[in-house]
């Protein structure tokens, strides 16, 4: 499988699974909307009153999980957090987050308290039941 057939398995199901750690050490997942996967990483948002925000923030290692129609895409890697202006403003003016807008007075507002995070050069493998017993393969994001 390559790099831009996971990106597409990952676009069309965007429902994902995240996985961190909190500050006693233990697992934490949550299923969140992913925004999108392309060439320059996994994107997601979340807001800094987050317990996912913290976490991350102390320990930015995680795992990610999409369900994709009978196959399970897996992706390891670091999440940075990323207050480009640009990523920004795709995301505020994304038609799919028009429910950003309702969460403060201004877009300066919103920004405040929304922060951005992506995982880049993650790695990445797949399983589904018709590979159940085959040693996993990564493939570099």
């Amino acid at each position: 499988m390559t790099k831009e057939e996971l990106f597409k398995m990952m676009n069309e199901n965007p429902v994902m699974h995240l996985a961190t750690v909190d500050e006693n050490g233990y697992p934490r997942v949550r299923g969140i909307l992913m925004f999108k996967a392309c060439k320059d990483g996994i994107i997601f948002h979340t807001g800094t009153f987050k317990e996912l925000y913290k976490q991350l923030m102390a320990n930015p290692n995680a795992e990610v999980c999409f369900q994709c129609n009978g196959t399970q895409v897996r992706v390891e890697g670091k999440f940075e957090l990323d207050e480009s202006d640009e990523i920004f403003e795709e995301i505020y003016n994304h038609p799919s987050r028009a429910f950003i807008k309702q969460w403060g007075k201004s877009k300066e507002e919103v920004k405040d308290f929304l922060k951005i995070f992506r995982l880049k050069n993650g790695r990445a493998h797949t399983w589904s039941m018709a590979d159940n017993f085959k040693p996993k393969e990564y493939i570099d994001l």
